[in-house]
């Protein structure tokens, strides 16, 4: 054996699997290495696309916590303002009802006085007539005299 023909037939045997192994193999190899790097590409450039997202979804988020929390305040206020005029609407029907009743206890009294005095007029016309008759000692007659007492009573 020759070191030099088994050196050659080492290089030719080595040439040949490089060129396989550029022509068949090599392709694949890299076909699947630009695939896979185009994916991780592509997953760097959503999950960027996400935080931008999520940050806009969080200041959207912010900004409408802020308008709920002020439409409550001003339902919260407006609620507020209506228990306030409720109130006063029951406070001011309450002194109109409490002035009526009033009003309508003044009337009673006054009518029950003028009854009063009414009832005791015809009892002092009455006790006039009698101590008349006492005095005189004969009847009165009621009808001549009815006047007079109406008038005498008046006065009283």
């Amino acid at each position: 054996m020759n070191l030099n023909f088994t050196m050659i037939a080492q290089a030719i045997a080595f040439a040949i699997l490089i060129w396989f192994t550029v022509k068949f193999v090599w392709p694949p190899l890299l076909n699947a290495i630009e695939k896979r790097q185009k994916e991780i590409a592509d997953g760097l450039a959503a999950a960027q696309e996400g935080k931008l997202s999520l940050e806009v979804a969080a200041k959207k988020n912010a900004e409408t916590l802020n308008e709920v929390k002020q439409k409550g305040a001003e339902i919260v206020s407006q609620a507020e303002k209506r228990a306030s005029e409720i109130v006063e609407q029951a406070k001011n029907v309450a002194n109109e009802e409490g002035d009526r009743i009033i009003a309508s206890a003044k009337s009673e009294i006054d009518q029950e006085v003028n009854r009063a005095k009414e009832e005791l007029r015809g009892q002092i016309s009455t006790l006039a007539i009698q101590g008349a008759e006492k005095i005189l000692d004969k009847e009165i007659d009621k009808k001549i005299h009815a006047d007079m007492l109406t008038k005498l009573a008046k006065d009283l």
